[in-house]
């Protein structure tokens, strides 16, 4: 996929030392792109990076405002891709105002620094939870944006603020809806969250430990919650579309980042247990409030509008994190082969479909 620029570029990826942040990053940079990378480490980490952290600041603390202009100014920042925020749906609930002091404040600072600066392109990282619970097989682009947590209500709020500043400065963003992000690319940027689900699952495979589904008897066919697991690698590479649209589009706009089929929680459980070969015990528990008990992507405008489509299915990222996992353990921490290329191929799905969309376009 090539650059539509043709004037030097420079790319901010903040939050770049996270699990999606440095997959984004590493794709970015292997395409050709100048990158450099914004992250408190609050969370992410600097072994991540393919290099030194170029800024390390808190974007919603005190004088982040002014170590960003600086920042943008200084670096020649042309384009942003904002991944840094608070993502814990549990913790947003309990903790409510603090996650909209972190994710809407970081933002303001962030959109006040581009406006200073002049820099007008943004990919911006928001998330299937702005639309809360559905009821229809999969959740367009279109559908009412009502979401059901704290979490999900900042992510809504920043897509808001990048439509206002699109009409008030000319801001171009592209608002990229992330369904529920599996798998990992190298066994260097693999999940470690300790609450996504598949590392749980995975984990649980490891220790021999069992694994608790949270809500048994919602209304889905096995009862557990019902997701649309997106690989990590087809997430970043929707990164780098979204760049190229926002580089000749105006306006803001918002996509699905998703593959248009929904698995469940305990069908995940499954696939794990083949990819693994270990049988895993799962502990039936309630549902934990927030969570809708169905979310799956209509992915058409991305196809449509970006020439994006996701090329793996849950099995990949199972698999990839489960290899990632056991090369991480068995090799030497000095070892230097495991950026030598990305995990695993496409392959057929292997676990229980619930919904489907039509046929995935072929990305561009």
């Amino acid at each position: 996929m090539p650059s539509t620029a043709s004037a030097p570029r420079t790319v901010l990826v903040t939050g770049a030392a996270g699990y999606i942040g440095s997959h984004v990053a590493r794709v970015l940079r292997q395409r050709g792109e100048t990158v450099v990378t914004l992250d408190d480490l609050s969370t992410g980490s600097a072994a991540r990076l393919d290099g030194p952290l170029d800024l390390r600041l808190d974007l919603a603390g005190p004088g982040a405002l002014e170590s960003l202009e600086a920042f943008l100014s200084g670096r020649r920042v042309t384009d942003v891709v904002h991944l840094a925020a608070m993502k814990q749906v549990g913790e947003s609930v309990e903790r409510p105002t603090h996650y909209m002091d972190r994710n809407v404040g970081g933002l303001v600072h962030l959109l006040t620094a581009m406006e200073r600066c002049r820099v007008e392109q943004l990919v911006f990282s928001s998330s299937a939870a702005v639309y809360g619970p559905t009821s229809v097989p999969l959740v367009a682009e279109e559908h009412a944006l009502a979401p059901a947590n704290p979490y999900g209500q900042s992510k809504l709020i920043g897509e808001w603020m990048t439509e206002n500043a699109a009409r008030s400065w000319g801001l171009r963003a592209a608002n990229l809806r992330y369904f529920n992000v599996a798998g990992t690319g190298w066994p260097d940027l693999a999940d470690d969250g300790v609450a996504n689900l598949i590392p749980i699952v995975l984990r649980a495979a490891q220790q021999g430990d069992p694994v608790r589904v949270f809500g048994t008897d919602l209304p889905t066919p096995d009862g557990s919650c019902v997701r649309d697991f997106v690989h990590v690698l087809d997430l970043a590479h929707a990164h780098v579309a979204a760049l190229d649209h926002v580089r000749t589009v105006p306006g803001a706009r918002a996509f699905n980042i998703g593959t248009g089929t929904g698995t469940s929680v305990r069908s995940v459980v499954e696939a794990a247990e083949v990819v693994t070969g270990r049988r895993i015990e799962v502990v039936n528990g309630a549902p934990r409030a927030g969570d809708p008990a169905i979310v799956v992507a209509d992915p058409t405008r991305a196809h449509r509008e970006l020439g994006w489509s996701a090329q793996h299915a849950v099995a990949d990222a199972v698999e990839s994190a489960w290899r990632a996992s056991t090369a991480r353990h068995c090799s030497r921490p000095d070892d230097g082969g495991a950026r030598d290329g990305p995990l695993g191929h496409p392959r057929t799905e292997r676990a229980v479909l619930v919904h489907r969309s039509e046929p995935p376009v072929r990305a561009r």
